[in-house]
């Protein structure tokens, strides 16, 4: 009896592990589609509240889903035209960037062998070499190019996810039944969902924006394409911001010499705290915050899965995941655990409060 006891506790673990391997293999083997679907959905919930809200203006639906398509294919022409003009021109040039920051390099460490200092021959050959630098961003390029050539493939599927928008709530009442307590959790988590993208993709823009105007003014070649890197890796938190500013300052050092690379750095760290750490959490509250943890394991997850586009879309996939376990009153607790220690701290206040309220009530 025992013995069968085991046997059973075991296939209930190994069937959701079994179930997990085949699921992210499945995912990792149709990257190519996942990627480009995952990106239309990005798309389309952010194209969403312009279009609801060129209805309600009294503009016809046909007309108002036009309107949309052509600021996405607008936007989508824009964000090719600066990849495509600026990442070819870097491609061919990474290499002799690569050699003039290595040679850069060598007169800073002999500066600094003359203070006294030992040169770090192991880490700064072997792990941060600039030309292998420059060869990583130059690939990462290709493969962001890689994935705008399905541009066709995301508009329409984009337009088709606009087009079931508009019927869906509808058809989950048909299928579920009507009422608050139905649709309310799926309604609370698609506003969430949609809140934070449009809130995130705003501030990303505008830091990519930031960073571009002044990468040009001090003068670093591809500022527009750095520009857009910031926008980019903005989608992740602290690492992205640091992964964005390394090939602007390592041009800066070949550029404009080291005292402009000490510039941009710091000009670089000035934008994204105050845009970062200042005014998004402003706008968008604290409550959808993830541990750096869950972070760095999100990031490296989706990633090794679905490549660079995993990448880019992996915290905004992981506060899709926190937002929908957030919403069920079983599954809060482990929201609480993938969010940040202020996250934690509010939801113990939150929880005392009600207690507090309670025993002064019956005093």
């Amino acid at each position: 009896m025992s013995k069968k006891k085991e046997t059973s506790t075991l296939g209930r673990v190994l069937l959701p592990a079994a179930c997990f391997v085949v699921v992210v293999w499945g995912l990792w083997a149709s990257q190519e589609i996942v990627v480009p679907f995952l990106l239309s959905i990005f798309v389309a919930v952010l194209s969403a509240p312009p279009l609801f809200w060129l209805k309600r203006k009294g503009l016809p639906s046909w007309a108002a889903l036009v309107v949309v398509l052509l600021s996405v294919v607008i936007a989508g022409i824009l964000l090719g035209t600066v990849i495509g003009s600026s990442a070819s021109g870097f491609r061919e040039k990474s290499a002799g960037y690569g050699t003039e920051i290595q040679e850069k390099l060598d007169m800073l460490y002999s500066v600094f062998e003359s203070m006294g200092w030992e040169k770090p021959d192991d880490v700064i050959g072997e792990h941060l070499n600039p030309a292998r630098l420059m060869g990583f961003f130059a690939s990462s390029l290709k493969a962001l190019t890689d994935v705008l050539t399905k541009a066709l493939l995301i508009l329409i599927t984009v337009l088709f996810i606009l087009l079931e928008a508009a019927t869906f709530s509808g058809k989950l009442q048909a299928a579920f039944g009507g009422g608050r307590k139905t649709l309310g959790p799926f309604e609370e988590f698609l506003k969430s969902v949609n809140r934070y993208l449009v809130i995130k993709t705003a501030m990303s823009a505008l830091t990519g924006l930031v960073v571009g105007v002044f990468l040009a003014i001090m003068g670093v070649d591809f500022a527009a394409l750095w520009g857009l890197a910031a926008f980019l890796l903005n989608y992740i938190p602290t690492i992205g911001s640091i992964l964005a500013a390394i090939p602007a300052v390592l041009l800066a050092l070949v550029d404009i010499g080291t005292g402009g690379a000490i510039g941009v750095a710091i000009g670089c760290g000035i934008i994204n705290v105050g845009i970062g750490n200042i005014l998004e959490p402003r706008l968008m509250g604290k409550g959808l915050g993830l541990s750096a943890l869950v972070i760095f394991l999100s990031l490296a997850f989706w990633g090794s899965v679905l490549g660079l586009g995993g990448a880019l879309l992996s915290v905004p996939l992981t506060v899709a995941v926190k937002i929908a376990l957030n919403v069920r009153e079983d599954t809060r607790w482990l929201a609480i655990l993938m969010g940040s220690s202020a996250g934690a701290r509010r939801a113990i206040a939150s929880a005392d409060a009600p207690a507090a309220g309670g025993a002064g009530g019956s005093g």
